[in-house]
């Protein structure tokens, strides 16, 4: 992989981390642009190196928010950061219960599908298109909503379901105030990025790869400079009520990647 290659990538994810485009599908379509044969080898590694940057940003914008969810675990007394916490753990749930179960399937969707990639994001649209159509949230979130979101990241495991767009139009949906949907999507996800990462490094990711360090750095900073930048517009975007402009982007690039699949 080169250094191009490898800074587009981490461009890539720490944009489509939080807007509600995909990351995953993203990444799949640009290594099949690419078309480079060392990149299917790389896949694994830099996927890993490019999901810790963003995990990185997430950690750093909602730093004040993870230590009251830390707070409220180790503490453990029912008040509103504890329950919080609680949904936050919850919420996980159904993610893990597929991942675990699922894992060799889920590896096969990341092979090169550019047309389920192309499928996934014109769902990604619709869901996109109903969500920007709500207009009065004003609800906290339940420990309902922590189940019906925790489903909505599980399928977003697809590539070309946006994990962001599913988990915060489902809140939308469900009335739940656009700022709150917004901070609990880009919150629950970070523990289970950090569990995906350690599987992937027990399972080989740093030792199967001859990709260099110079490449991996570049790609790292470029996620994590664009993943600050990209999470606190979202925010903004998502309180806006915009998310129709996303709506169309998947929706052109999904019918090009059904087209050239």
């Amino acid at each position: 992989m080169s250094e191009f290659e490898a800074l587009i990538l981490g461009i890539i994810q720490g944009l489509t981390e939080f807007l509600p485009v995909s990351s995953s599908g993203h990444l799949e379509l640009a290594k099949a642009l690419f078309g480079s044969e060392t990149l299917p080898e790389d896949s694994l590694l830099i996927t890993v190196v490019l999901h810790a940057a963003t995990a990185l940003s997430t950690l750093v914008i909602f730093r004040k928010d993870i230590g009251k969810i830390i707070k409220g675990l180790v503490q453990f007394k029912s008040n509103d950061e504890f329950h919080y916490s609680l949904k936050i753990v919850v919420s996980m749930i159904p993610a893990a219960i597929i991942g675990l179960m699922f894992n060799d399937l889920i590896e096969t969707f990341y092979e090169g599908k550019v047309q389920l990639v192309g499928g996934m994001l014109l769902l990604t649209a619709v869901l996109l298109y109903f969500a920007d159509k709500v207009k009065r949230t004003t609800s906290d979130i339940t420990y309902f909503h922590s189940i019906a979101i925790g489903v909505a990241q599980a399928i977003a495991i697809l590539p070309g379901i946006s994990r962001s767009g599913a988990t915060i139009c489902t809140s939308v949906l469900l009335k739940v105030d656009r700022e709150t949907a917004a901070r609990f999507s880009f919150l629950m996800v970070v523990p289970l990025i950090v569990g995906k990462m350690a599987k992937d490094i027990m399972d080989g990711a740093l030792t199967s790869s001859n990709i260099e360090a110079i490449p991996l750095g570049l790609g790292f900073i470029a996620a994590f400079g664009t993943g600050l930048v990209a999470c606190t517009w979202m925010i903004s975007i998502v309180k806006r009520s915009k998310l129709i402009y996303f709506a169309l982007y998947c929706l052109v690039v999904g019918i090009i990647a059904l087209i050239l699949g």
